[in-house]
């Protein structure tokens, strides 16, 4: 079965690289998890926070409150470094290639450095 993926134009550049992200965590697990049953639980970490990423963000845009905006994106940062950690743990343990881990992992490092800007910025203009 193939998925038709539309192309999803929010405007916002955090929003737009974490959905595409999670779009690629999605398709990595569902490739591994095949291969490694073993491994689940790994990989269904992974699934978890490289998802929540995104999701997070997506919720910070409705935020009632400056306050509330930088709490939200302060865990999709945790969650962003919590997917650097499974990622580095799978490629070390030999279990993923190392481009696709270098793949995967730079756009996450990417996500996180952009979303430590933000937070800076926003507590910023919070001051």
């Amino acid at each position: 079965m193939k998925v038709f993926e539309k192309e999803v134009s929010y405007g916002n550049q955090i929003v737009l690289k974490s959905y595409k992200f999670a779009i690629r965590i999605v398709k990595f697990y569902k490739y591994y998890i095949d291969k490694n049953r073993n491994l689940e639980v790994i990989f269904k970490q992974l699934l978890r926070s490289g998802t929540s990423i995104g999701a997070k963000i997506s919720e910070s845009q409705s935020a009632f409150t400056k306050k509330d905006f930088i709490y939200k994106m302060g865990i999709s940062l945790g969650e962003a470094r919590e997917t650097e950690y499974w990622l580095k743990l799978l490629n070390e343990s030999n279990t993923i290639n190392n481009d696709e881990y270098k793949s995967l992992y730079n756009d996450c490092e990417e996500i996180s450095k952009l979303l430590t800007t933000i937070i800076k910025s926003a507590k910023q203009k919070s001051k």
